[in-house]
């Protein structure tokens, strides 16, 4: 983040870069041509040969079919008044939430529902309505993966390597220092993502 940003954070951090344009520049080249390069021999590993759905051109398709059949555009209409229906509720839930919103760490997204404790750790409901329709969205498996990775980190591992403070990392570092509890928070979620993804994806390439 840029040092504008980081100075609206609540909490102090060194951790910022004022990008300059060729660095922009030169970031936005390596990005776009990664996918550029990556996209031809994914698609005839994952489209072509596995024969995998590609889930908003599917959902398209399906869409645009539906108006051209009397039975599909009457399942359509239901559709979009469901959505709105939903869409309305959500929008005024959260229009409802920002009366109680005075600032971080406040109002119904910080409310600690599971007792005081609890919300040290980050066991909470935070009463967003989004998160709700994504777990009705999802399967089952991802649900219950989420639920119990969620238990196993921050009611389990982050708890007993706050108790290591001192010993394994220094005791006066920032909650926010990569160097201390928050750098075994992302680099172990990160070394778990890229080591899940490069064995699928290599075990795919080599079938």
């Amino acid at each position: 983040m840029s040092e504008a940003v980081a100075k609206q954070s609540t909490e102090h951090t060194d951790a910022f870069k004022n990008p300059s344009l060729s660095w922009m520049i030169g970031f936005m080249f390596v990005v776009s041509f990664l996918g550029l390069f990556s996209v031809v021999p994914l698609r005839k590993v994952m489209i072509i040969d596995f024969k995998l759905t590609y889930p908003s051109g599917t959902a398209t398709a399906y869409l645009i079919n539906s108006f051209h059949t009397p039975a599909g555009a009457k399942l359509a209409r239901k559709q979009v008044r469901a959505l709105g229906k939903f869409f309305s509720f959500s929008f005024l839930w959260g229009f409802f939430q920002w009366f109680y919103t005075a600032g971080d760490g406040c109002g119904f997204a910080e409310f600690p529902s599971l007792g005081l404790k609890a919300h040290e750790n980050k066991f909470f409901f935070d009463f967003s309505a989004t998160y709700v329709g994504v777990g009705m969205i999802c399967p089952y498996i991802i649900n219950i993966s989420l639920l119990l990775g969620g238990i196993l980190s921050w009611g389990l591992m982050w708890p007993l390597i706050d108790t290591k403070k001192g010993d394994w990392y220094s005791a006066d570092l920032k909650p926010s220092s990569l160097h201390g509890l928050q750098g075994y928070k992302v680099f172990i979620s990160i070394a778990m993502i890229l080591g899940d993804g490069l064995y699928n994806f290599f075990k795919d390439l080599l079938r």
